[in-house]
């Protein structure tokens, strides 16, 4: 099988790997935190297969996030913006990710996984407040009131992101690197 071939085939299985993890909620809950798993195969996809396979596995599981329901807080409000917000952010998060991971793998695979690890959520993370804030600010400002936070800003960082993101790339920077090392030693068999 020539490499072109080898590549789609694994783009391919990372894609399956995103989308059964995405339709599957694609996270765990640890006390009250749910952590999103899904990110890791587009890390570890987009180090092994480029940033365009990164790219690619971010907007799939954007598209299942879209279609499973997962951002259905934020469609009725703004349904334009949540589709451009939960595209753009996973697009980019897979992107960025493969982009950092080939920018440092020439000098140290070790570093550049978990670098991509780090970068994914929180490019995925730092969209999805940019988001927020074009899109959904005045809806913020009541669900913050509401739930009896001092600012939109601070229901923002502390309610939707916070220790949600911090898990999030602990997750990502142990598993990436492990998973990434047993396909490399797969390879190599």
């Amino acid at each position: 099988m020539n490499q072109k071939t080898k590549n789609l085939v694994g783009a391919g299985v990372f894609t399956a790997i995103v989308l059964v993890l995405q339709f599957l909620g694609g996270t765990f809950q640890i006390g009250g935190l749910n952590i999103n798993v899904s990110l890791v195969p587009i890390v570890v996809g987009a180090a092994i297969y480029g940033w365009k396979v990164g790219a690619w596995l971010g907007l799939v599981s954007g598209g299942v996030i879209l279609i499973a329901g997962q951002a259905a807080a934020f469609l009725p409000v703004n349904p334009l913006g949540t589709v451009i917000t939960v595209l753009v952010k996973g697009t980019l998060c897979g992107l960025i990710a493969g982009l950092v991971y080939t920018a440092l793998s020439k000098k140290n695979q070790w570093v550049a996984i978990i670098m991509a690890a780090i970068v994914c959520p929180l490019v995925n993370t730092g969209v999805f407040l940019l988001g927020c804030l074009v899109f959904f600010m005045e809806t913020l400002n009541g669900w913050a009131a509401a739930l009896g936070y001092e600012s939109a800003g601070a229901y923002m960082i502390l309610g939707l992101a916070g220790g949600n993101f911090l898990l999030e790339i602990g997750v990502n920077v142990v598993l990436a690197p492990v998973i990434s090392r047993l396909i490399a030693i797969g390879k190599k068999k």
